[in-house]
């Protein structure tokens, strides 16, 4: 029997994480993602992700803005959230990451990128590929 996986996730959620974003009246749920209308994201235990996307370094200052720019894409990707909030997600990201730290130059760069770049992530197409073994 074969086994099914996808790869591309490095970091796993150890308890529920919860914060208020700029996205109000949207709600939208997946098995571990929860948008709510008043504008709280509630991101599961067990939830993977990524980190930092392409060159960006996994630094502390960095996890929670991927954390959450991640869960935001993959409701978008996924589960039916518009994609026309990518730039709020993109704009959550910067902020996240000013909030822990890091240096604004950088902040923006890494903004900047995800504004640039990102925008296939967000699409249904931009899922991890599902791939069998043996």
């Amino acid at each position: 029997m074969q086994i099914t996986y996808s790869q591309g996730y490095k970091y796993q959620l150890e308890k529920d994480f919860i914060t208020e974003v700029d996205l109000f009246g949207e709600s939208v749920t997946s098995p571990f993602i929860e948008l709510r209308p008043d504008g709280y994201l509630q991101i599961k235990k067990g939830y993977s992700w990524d980190g930092p996307s392409g060159p960006a370094v996994d630094t502390k200052n960095f996890m929670r803005g991927a954390l959450v720019h991640d869960a935001l894409y993959q409701l978008m990707r996924e589960y039916g959230l518009n994609r026309d909030h990518r730039p709020i997600a993109d704009k959550i990201m910067k902020q996240f990451c000013l909030m822990d730290g890091m240096n604004p130059a950088r902040a923006w760069i890494t903004w900047f990128g995800v504004r640039l770049f990102g925008r296939d992530s967000a699409r249904p197409e931009g899922s991890y590929k599902i791939t069998t073994a043996p």
